[in-house]
């Protein structure tokens, strides 16, 4: 199944935006547009990151958006959400994921760096695919950026519809026109998430 990518993703980080802030950030950004949220807890343990999960699931439910799960299957459905996103070493899983979650209607989208992810992406049929880093990224600081032209170049190649992720702001956003963003910072750390979701759905 493929389907139309949200347009704006926001990915949560709680070893930097406690659950608070992120719980604030949330729903300001919610209600000016923000149409999906991407749980990606690599430290919570598997209480906590199912404690979190279902109050983001019931406060996606409140304002219709998305919610997907990174690469926790079981927590996923547990919550009854969206879909499921995998890192690009998982790519493969795709087919798995699907058979486990059983219902057509939740997606499986994947990280991707370069073609050849992109390629295999295709292959195990993604549903969309973040394309990432495209600018210098706090959350990989020093990691080798791909630049908007490399970015859309990439972009265009792929038969999977991509979102952009990695150092989007408000100020590089109008450089990615015709392609959905994913954001950590570029909200969490906004001094006015509102205003900040209106200008990243631009």
């Amino acid at each position: 199944m493929r389907v139309s990518p949200p347009s704006l993703t926001l990915i949560t980080d709680s070893s930097r935006y406690p659950d608070d802030l992120l719980f604030s950030v949330m729903e300001k950004a919610l209600k000016h547009g923000l149409d999906a949220i991407l749980i990606r807890e690599k430290e919570l343990s598997s209480a906590k990151f199912l404690a979190l999960a279902s109050r983001v699931r019931a406060l996606t439910s409140a304002y219709g958006a998305a919610l997907y799960i990174h690469t926790q299957v079981d927590i996923a459905a547990a919550v009854d959400a969206d879909g499921v996103h995998l890192a690009s070493g998982d790519i493969s899983n795709i087919t798995a994921v699907r058979s486990w979650l059983n219902d057509p209607a939740k997606t499986v989208s994947v990280s991707c760096h370069n073609l050849q992810e992109i390629k295999l992406a295709e292959k195990f049929s993604a549903d969309f695919l973040f394309l990432s880093p495209v600018f210098p990224t706090a959350s990989h600081p020093g990691a080798e950026h791909l630049g908007v032209k490399t970015f859309i170049d990439m972009a265009s190649q792929s038969a999977v519809p991509v979102i952009a992720l990695g150092g989007v702001d408000c100020d590089n956003r109008s450089q990615l026109q015709g392609y959905g963003v994913a954001v950590i910072s570029s909200l969490l750390a906004a001094a006015d998430p509102s205003l900040a979701a209106k200008q990243l759905l631009n």
